[in-house]
């Protein structure tokens, strides 16, 4: 698993100030490390967004919102025919700080598609309707986790992720990462899986 995010200013200093407007693309992709043919990646999802950040200081629980995003992001995996997957989505993103921690909610609605052109029409019921993420970090390790959820009782999915970086030199992270559920990647949403990954980062969340 490879993924390298990179994110660009389009205007800054709005509304007196307090907002700013980013473009941003996350490329990540999968590959059989032990194919003996040495096949290409078996899978790559593309994420490009627009997005408004907006400072905010409201205070929940001890916490101070510092920063709200509002934006649009579509996701895809670039194939055609029955292994086309994408959909586009609008979401709202809560940002809430207090000493070394911070969490993010962040709910989306699914922009429809005409029902003849779309590729996955039950994709919410797998990847759901949020994403929850809780950081933490002490002294050079930062552990984090994710959780997803469709809030469906009946049929009820999603999928977690829990993260550890580390530092292995002054520029190297080492990485561990658990997930389990639905989503990793686009072509398998509808498959629960579980996998456990140890690797190297350059960056982390704080």
């Amino acid at each position: 698993k490879f993924q390298v995010s990179a994110k660009y200013s389009l205007a800054i200093n709005l509304f007196d100030g307090t907002g700013d407007v980013y473009f941003a693309y996350t490329n990540r992709s999968f590959w059989k490390i032990h194919n003996d043919n040495s096949a290409p990646f078996r899978e790559t999802n593309h994420e490009p967004e627009v997005f408004l950040t907006l400072k905010n200081d409201w205070k929940l629980f001890g916490f101070t919102n510092t920063l709200v995003n509002i934006g649009f992001v579509h996701q895809s995996n670039g194939r055609g025919a029955t292994l086309s997957r994408s959909w586009n989505r609008i979401y709202t993103s809560f940002i809430f700080e207090k000493d070394n921690m911070a969490i993010a909610f962040k709910p989306w609605y699914r922009i429809p598609e005409d029902e003849a052109e779309d590729d996955n029409p039950d994709i919410e019921d797998f990847l759901g309707n949020f994403e929850l993420t809780g950081v933490y970090k002490h002294a050079q390790h930062t552990y984090s986790a994710m959780l997803r959820n469709n809030l469906e009782s009946d049929h009820n999915r999603g999928a977690i992720q829990i993260d550890w970086v580390f530092p292995l030199s002054k520029r190297l992270k080492g990485y561990v990462q658990y997930f389990k559920g639905y989503g990793e990647s686009l072509i398998d949403y509808n498959y629960d899986q579980e996998s456990i990954g140890i690797g190297i980062a350059l960056a982390g969340w704080l």
